[in-house]
């Protein structure tokens, strides 16, 4: 396949220099940048090397969060936070529009991905022409009860004793936080992945499912990749405290721009339960809210194909 444009770049956004990847067939395409999840979760390799396809109508841009990646190195611990990774963004829309000649671009986010989205949409309206949004946060303190209890009740169900012995020992939420946040939200989420709250299509753990592709990946430099080691880490435990405070019910519900959210039915990481109640608030000039209903956490990678005719729908009648 020719690219017009296929080209890593480092960009320096809020002092600090990171890399993103820009891929697309023609200059006119409309610009589609993708927002991974984590903290700390970059997705270039995962986007680039299954969802080029969406060249054919968009120029797309991945991007390597600060901390994490091919953006881990110079990252001061204190600039890991909330609002920094939000101005990061903004810095980052503001880039794309100059050096790609638009007024706006579209966002998709994915998980972390739709809290950070969510937020640029809230507070850097001016350079986003639409937003879709999977595996979407609401509410990230009564996220995390939901996921914890959903994870007890399938262990109880399947009668393990050593599942249900473990969550006991990490203990419920409390604000949105495990004790121990890392280790309690990996050993969390390796347990509620076992039955299903995660995917539909993988019986695998987060190493095959998560690092091992990144490893074997030649979209990353070795020192990418001892950035994603070191980072993801690093980015949860020091972000997770704030970033799961939010509530985006009681946040701003009315959006400039078209918003949109593709939902994986079985999602209990950013449980389902939440997203109708909130949907139901947004005001948006143009809104939908699509269920996947073969799709647990990432209905991109469960439902590709449907995900991606759809995102074309919703975004090109924009252009």
């Amino acid at each position: 396949m020719a690219y017009e444009i296929d080209e890593i770049r480092k960009v320096k956004l809020g002092g600090v220099n990171q890399k993103i990847h820009i891929r697309g067939e023609k200059k006119e395409n409309p610009v589609l940048l993708f927002l991974h999840g984590g903290p700390g979760v970059t997705n270039r390799h995962g986007v680039l090397a299954r969802h080029s396809d969406l060249c054919d109508d968009f120029t797309i841009v991945c991007w390597d969060q600060r901390g994490t990646g091919g953006s881990y190195w110079g990252v001061k611990d204190e600039t890991l936070n909330l609002n920094q990774l939000i101005e990061d963004g903004a810095e980052l829309l503001e880039y794309l529009c100059k050096a790609l000649d638009k007024e706006k671009i579209f966002i998709q986010g994915g998980s972390w991905g739709t809290e950070l989205g969510t937020y640029l949409c809230i507070r850097h309206p001016e350079r986003i022409a639409g937003y879709i949004g999977s595996g979407q946060v609401v509410d990230g303190v009564l996220n995390e009860e939901l996921s914890y209890d959903f994870a007890m009740k399938k262990a109880k169900e399947a009668g393990n004793e050593e599942d249900i012995k473990t969550l006991e020992e990490i203990g419920r939420p409390v604000e949105g936080c495990y004790r121990e946040i890392f280790d309690g939200m990996m050993t969390q989420r390796r347990i509620m992945k076992k039955y299903g709250g995660h995917s539909l299509k993988s019986n695998g753990t987060y190493w095959t499912d998560t690092a091992l592709p990144i490893i074997k990946s030649k979209e990353y430099t070795l020192f990418d990749k001892i950035g994603v080691a070191n980072g993801y880490k690093r980015c949860l435990t020091l972000m997770w405290p704030t970033t799961c405070k939010c509530n985006f019910m009681a946040e701003e519900t009315n959006f400039p721009m078209p918003y949109y959210i593709f939902q994986g039915r079985h999602d209990n990481n950013t449980p389902s339960a939440l997203v109708q109640d909130y949907f139901d608030k947004v005001q948006a000039p143009d809104k939908d809210l699509i269920w996947f209903e073969n799709s647990a956490h990432g209905p991109m990678g469960e439902e590709p194909e449907l995900y991606k005719k759809l995102l074309r729908e919703k975004f090109l009648k924009w252009v």
